[in-house]
């Protein structure tokens, strides 16, 4: 059964409404029974089938922010297009709220494939996804399960798996790891006993002068005008800690070497997950893969820095792969 929500109905995005698209907001229900939360964006006067995306991320944001810019952005292009919040956040539904889960989440990107799949405006065998960030692991979890997936393009892409398990540059050894985990259990004991949910993460506020230099990138990207949204996690310092336990026994790329279709992966040069993306397309067998890097470019430069992100790239790459 759908589940009711509520969605702001004026534009609340960080970014402006483009003149040459129709938007509306649209709901869908993954096979977990939460019903999500997206926007559909069309080019205006298409009267053919189109190839269709799916845009989700980064880890932490809303679809009002970088999903949404991708996503406005190829509609431009001609592709219709869909940036969704998943479980558990923004918009969306599920409970309880601000925790993400591996398994979860790979669904969320598989459910939006059958939404569009659905749309009498969209050919069902030209569908294609983009994650960002943290969801661009998700992104490649699920092409490898889901063969409807045609192309995926990731921006930035980092391992949430890898993160929590090893830390960031893989920080935490087996010791440090197994003190991680008796944290994390302990707070559950006291997150039942309070009948709550202890919060944590986001970007880290006030910022540590001996911050690594990712994280002030983080800090100075969510605390400015274009990377805040109310609704954003990043930006109210709001994840349930003990979330991270799920990713921390389940690698979420493991068969990622059984994509079959294509893959685009975008990486800043100065990114801090860079490696991630290396390891990944290594393992990748397809025939049509890439890993293009951008000069100069930063983490959070490919969350909306339109100059940076290869929008034309990326409109190529779709339509050479469905075609």
């Amino acid at each position: 059964m759908v589940q009711d929500l509520t969605m702001t109905p004026e534009w609340d995005k960080v970014f402006l409404k483009s003149e040459k698209i129709n938007h509306r907001k649209v709901t869908f229900q993954n096979r977990y029974g939460i019903t999500l939360a997206a926007d559909l964006y069309e080019p205006k006067q298409s009267n053919e089938k189109l190839a269709a995306i799916a845009v989700s991320g980064p880890f932490g944001a809303v679809k009002e922010q970088s999903s949404g810019l991708y996503a406005q952005t190829m509609a431009e292009k001609g592709f219709l297009t869909m940036a969704f919040d998943p479980s558990f956040t923004g918009e969306s539904g599920g409970f309880p709220r601000n925790v993400a889960s591996p398994d979860i989440n790979t669904e969320d990107f598989q459910a939006a494939v059958d939404f569009l799949s659905l749309q009498e405006n969209v050919d069902p065998k030209k569908i294609g996804i983009i994650g960002i960030c943290g969801w661009g692991g998700m992104a490649l979890n699920a092409a490898a399960i889901d063969t409807r997936i045609k192309a995926t393009v990731t921006a930035t892409m980092y391992d949430m798996s890898h993160v929590n398990a090893k830390g960031y540059f893989d920080a935490l050894d087996e010791n440090a790891r197994y003190e991680l985990k008796e944290t994390l259990n302990t707070q559950r004991i006291e997150d039942y006993r309070n009948g709550s949910y202890a919060l944590a993460g986001g970007v880290v506020n006030p910022l540590p002068e001996d911050a690594p230099q990712f994280v002030k990138d983080y800090h100075a990207y969510y605390k400015t005008a274009r990377g805040y949204h109310t609704r954003s996690l990043n930006s109210n310092n709001g994840w349930n800690i003990t979330s991270a336990l799920s990713f921390m026994n389940m690698p979420i790329l493991h068969y990622s070497n059984e994509i079959r279709n294509a893959v685009l992966m975008i990486h800043g040069e100065n990114a801090h997950s860079l490696y991630f993306s290396q390891d990944v397309y290594k393992k990748l067998t397809g025939k049509n893969k890439e890993l293009m890097i951008i000069p100069g470019a930063s983490h959070t430069d490919l969350y909306d820095q339109m100059p940076l992100i290869p929008f034309d790239k990326m409109t190529i790459f779709f339509n050479t792969s469905f075609n």
